[in-house]
C-alpha cells in the first residue's frame, strides 16, 4: 500500500499529459502510486501513459471508455485505491516537486483532516503564469464560502482514503463523485452531478460533514487553455454549479434545522456573480443568510470575513458597492478572487464574457 494513489483522468490529453505524468514522477516524497485513468483517448494518450508504465512499476494505466462522466470515472478510480491519501491529478496540469512532501505534512499534523487542498498559479498553453489559485484557507474558511463557489481546487486537492468511506449516510458506500452522500433530502429528489461540476459537489458535501483545508502554499500549476470545461461549456457549467449551492443549501436546512435560504444572489462562480432579473437589493436575503451561517459555522476570523464580502455584494449599485469594498479591504485586505467578482460586475458588458442573467426558468447570458 502506497502513501498516495494518484487518480489521472485523461481522454485525450496528449498534449499536456507526459508533464503532468512527470510531475508526478519527480516528486520529492516517492512514497506513491499513480493510476492513469484513461476515458477512450484516440490521440496516443493510453499509449503515452502505457510507455510510462513499462518503465515505473508505480505506474498502472486502467481504460473505463464506458465510465459515465467524469464523476463515473473518478468513482473507477476511487474503487481501485488502497492507500492513506488519494491526490488529484489533471492531465494538463503540473504537481510542483514538493507538493505530495508538504500535504503529508499536512495531514500528520491534524489527524482529523479529510481534505486538505492549496493554492497555486494559473498558467497558459505555453506554461506562463497568468493568475492565480484563490481558495480560502483554514478550516473555518472553507465551511464558510461552500454556498457560493467551490471550496477547494479539485486538482490541487488529497483526500484521506479511510475518512471518505467511512462517510456518508447509512448503507452507503461512503463518499462519491456526482453522488449525494448526505442523503439529507428526499431520495426522489436528490442531485446526480456527471461532470461539469462535479467537484464543487463533492467537496461542497465534504466541508459540510468533516474538517477540511487549503494550505496557504502554492503547490500546483493549474493550465488554462481554452480548451477547458470552464471555457468550453462555460453557462452550462454555471448552471449546475447554481443547481449546487442550492442543493447544499436545502442539506443545510435539513441537517441543521435551520431556515432555507437561497444561496444565488451571493454566488460567485468562475468569479463572478449573477443578475436576478427584477432585483438589485439583496439587503433582506443576506440577514437571512446571515443568520443561517452563525448557527452552522463556528464564530471566527475566516467566517467574519465571509459574511462581510457576502454584504458588499448584497447590493448591487455601482456607487454602493464600490463604498463597501474599499471599506471591506481597508478592514480585511483582499484577495483575488473578491477582487475579480467585484471587478467582473463593474465592467459587466465591457469584457468579452456575457452577462449572467438569472431568471426563474434558469440561467441566460
Amino acid at each position: 500500500m502506497a502513501t498516495f494513489d494518484v487518480l489521472l483522468p485523461v481522454k485525450n490529453g496528449i498534449a499536456f499529459l507526459a508533464e503532468a505524468i512527470d510531475s508526478i514522477v519527480y516528486q520529492t516524497f516517492k512514497d506513491w502510486r499513480l493510476i492513469v485513468l484513461d476515458h477512450g483517448s484516440t490521440d496516443g494518450s493510453l499509449e503515452l501513459a502505457q510507455a510510462y508504465a513499462e518503465r515505473d512499476a508505480r505506474i498502472i494505466v486502467r481504460c473505463f471508455p464506458e465510465a459515465q462522466g467524469l464523476s463515473g470515472l473518478l468513482n473507477c478510480g476511487l474503487d481501485l485505491c488502497d492507500c492513506k491519501y488519494v491526490l488529484r491529478q489533471d492531465a494538463d496540469d503540473v504537481s510542483l516537486p514538493n507538493r505530495m512532501e508538504v500535504l503529508v505534512q499536512a495531514f500528520d499534523a491534524d489527524s482529523a483532516l479529510v481534505v486538505v487542498g492549496s493554492l497555486g498559479d494559473v498558467i497558459d498553453a505555453r506554461g506562463k503564469t497568468i493568475g492565480k489559485i484563490d481558495m480560502p484557507t483554514g478550516r473555518q474558511g472553507v465551511a464558510a464560502g461552500v454556498l457560493f463557489r467551490t471550496p477547494i481546487c479539485h486538482p490541487a486537492a488529497a483526500m484521506r482514503l479511510d475518512g471518505i468511506r467511512r462517510l456518508g449516510r447509512t448503507g452507503g458506500s461512503g463518499v462519491r463523485y456526482g453522488e449525494d452522500f448526505i442523503g439529507a433530502v428526499p431520495a426522489e429528489r436528490r442531485l446526480h452531478v456527471a461532470g461539469l461540476a462535479e467537484d464543487y459537489f463533492l467537496f461542497g458535501q465534504l466541508a459540510l460533514l468533516a474538517p477540511c483545508v487549503n494550505i496557504d502554499r502554492g503547490l500546483i500549476k493549474y493550465r488554462w487553455h481554452g480548451a477547458n470545461v470552464g471555457a468550453t461549456k462555460h453557462l452550462a457549467q454555471m448552471q449546475v454549479a447554481l443547481n449546487i449551492s442550492r442543493y447544499l443549501a436545502e442539506s443545510i436546512s435539513i441537517l441543521h434545522g435551520v431556515a432555507q435560504v437561497d444561496p444565488a444572489p451571493f454566488c460567485n462562480h468562475g468569479e463572478r456573480l449573477f443578475e436576478v432579473e427584477g432585483q438589485s437589493d439583496f439587503s433582506t436575503e443576506y440577514a437571512a443568510l446571515r443568520k443561517v451561517l452563525l448557527k452552522i459555522v463556528p464564530t471566527s476570523v475566516e467566517l467574519e470575513r465571509e459574511l462581510a464580502f457576502r454584504k458588499v455584494i448584497s447590493v448591487r449599485a455601482k456607487a454602493t458597492m464600490a463604498a463597501r469594498f474599499c471599506s471591506y479591504v481597508v478592514q480585511h485586505g483582499v484577495r483575488p478572487a473578491e477582487s475579480h467578482t467585484i471587478s467582473s460586475w463593474m465592467l459587466r458588458g465591457f469584457k468579452k464574457q456575457p452577462i449572467l442573467m438569472l431568471k426563474p426558468s434558469g440561467l441566460f447570458s
